[in-house]
């Protein structure tokens, strides 16, 4: 059986953003220990009262947050440029034994124009191609006997660069996709290569994404 701060702990690791806000002080120990009671005491299944919750909730260990922001903070001061595209499609098919087939015809096309960008991203049931609106009618042509699951149009794309330590850095992802969210900023698709991490919008939301993390980048300069 669990400690009732380890079931604090864990309940606050688990709602978004909970750990964040305590960390900035910026939530009411009472009223979140009574937000919190009914959630607990079904993880412990017993009752607990609402000082020994405040007592966990204001000895509840946030060093490792601390420093964990600190190093995120050095590392996005280090990213290097934002790259913005904009006249996207996203196209999504099954996988079969023929579309690796087309998708290598469909490269070669698309090869003799280097203005078109082009991204493909396979899962195990799926592939995604992104492509610029001008070779749009190419995948038309090379995929035409596929399964299409989704088309999307109206699409724009943020590439960041990212230093090359940034396979040793916990939380990167994570703080990033935290900022757009608190912002209401949907992602359409997230692509991600060793050295670069790149973001699919709507048309809409470009603009207030890439506001987003320029102001992150131009923040972690100041602290």
């Amino acid at each position: 059986m669990i400690s009732v701060s380890e079931a604090v702990r864990q309940e606050i690791r688990e709602t978004p953003f909970l750990e964040e806000l305590l960390q900035e002080g910026l939530i009411n120990q009472s009223s979140l220990a009574r937000k919190l009671r009914t959630k607990i005491e079904k993880r412990l299944q017993k009752p607990v009262t609402e000082s020994s919750l405040i007592m966990s909730i204001s000895r509840m260990p946030l060093d490792a947050a601390n420093r964990t922001n600190m190093q995120l903070q050095n590392f996005v001061r280090n990213l290097g440029d934002m790259i913005t595209r904009t006249n996207l499609m996203d196209f999504t098919f099954q996988n079969s034994q023929t579309l690796v087939v087309h998708q290598s015809e469909f490269l070669q096309a698309i090869g003799k124009n280097r203005g078109i960008f082009c991204t493909f991203s396979q899962g195990v049931n799926e592939t995604t191609i992104i492509v610029s609106n001008q070779g749009s009618h190419l995948v038309d042509i090379y995929f035409k006997d596929e399964k299409l699951l989704s088309r999307k149009n109206g699409l724009s794309s943020i590439t960041i660069k990212l230093p090359a330590e940034n396979t040793e850095i916990s939380g990167f992802y994570y703080f990033i996709l935290k900022n757009l969210a608190w912002e209401g900023v949907n992602i359409t698709e997230v692509i991600s290569t060793t050295n670069e991490f790149t973001l699919v919008f709507s048309d809409q939301d470009i603009e207030k994404a890439f506001s987003v993390l320029l102001s992150l980048k131009k923040n972690s300069n100041i602290h």
